[in-house]
């Protein structure tokens, strides 16, 4: 009797292997393309290095010909730079306006040079624009900041030089380290800012200046120019520095000159 044969079953999981392959090469091509992305600078500039010396054999490249490896290099350095790994430098101050800072300073030296040569008013030209500074000893009593009558004439010089240029100006008080505690000031901060706001009422109440052109802060003892252990470095740092900036104050527009001075004015501490 003929032996009945059993029909073979059907091997319904054979797709998990072209499965398993087809993921295994994904994972690989992944893999190969998470590499090409982090790929070593040097090793580019190697295989461009490679390439180019191929090439020279060839006479295809001139041996005295610009080398690839560096410029991978620089052009992966190029794309590695992003906004924030740039730094910023200032602009620096222009010809002109250094040669026109230059004329004012060479003019306030020759109206004050009695005042300078007291050692009472000193000029600097650096990179923040003209400073004019103004000791204490020759504008101020101590623990004042009101310019004693005796130096209206110089204030008065200094202010007719400064009206006639376009520029913005920045008038700082400073004070020495000694401390004050006053009925009127409770501390170098309230003395050294009164001071500098008081000078600027002056420009603006007396001079017309466009209160546009003017700012006025204080520091106290904390912007020295000299060492505050010897009493003629104190007496170096109590001053009032009048700065004029290498920037050129725009027109207030819509406004007359005079209702923005009164309106300026109102507003300044007396």
């Amino acid at each position: 009797m003929r032996r009945r044969r059993h029909a073979a079953h059907a091997n319904h999981e054979r797709w998990l292997v072209s499965y398993a392959d087809f993921i295994t090469l994904l994972f690989a091509f992944f893999v190969v393309l998470y590499s090409t992305a982090k790929a070593d600078q040097h090793k580019q500039a190697q295989v461009s290095q490679a390439i180019n010396s191929a090439f020279q054999a060839l006479g295809l490249f001139q041996s005295d010909s610009k080398d690839l490896a560096k410029a991978a290099l620089a052009a992966s350095a190029d794309q590695a730079v992003t906004p924030m790994n740039i730094v910023m430098g200032e602009d620096p101050m222009s010809p002109a306006i250094q040669k026109d800072l230059a004329r004012i300073k060479k003019n306030l030296e020759g109206m004050l040079s009695n005042q300078i040569a007291q050692h009472t008013v000193s000029l600097k030209l650096g990179r923040d624009g003209l400073v004019i500074s103004l000791r204490e000893a020759g504008f101020y009593d101590s623990g004042s900041a009101t310019p004693h009558p005796g130096s209206i004439k110089t204030l008065d010089k200094i202010a007719d030089a400064l009206y006639r240029t376009p520029y913005q100006i920045r008038i700082e008080g400073h004070t020495d380290n000694i401390p004050i505690h006053t009925d009127q000031f409770d501390s170098n901060w309230e003395l050294s800012t009164a001071r500098a706001t008081r000078m600027t009422r002056i420009f603006i109440a007396d001079h017309a200046f466009d209160p546009a052109r003017l700012s006025a802060s204080g520091y106290a003892e904390y912007h020295p120019v000299a060492s505050n252990a010897t009493q003629e470095g104190r007496a170096k740092n109590r001053r009032v520095d009048i700065i004029v900036l290498p920037t050129v104050a725009p027109p207030e527009p819509n406004q007359p000159q005079q209702q923005t001075a009164v309106a300026a004015l109102s507003k300044l501490p007396h």
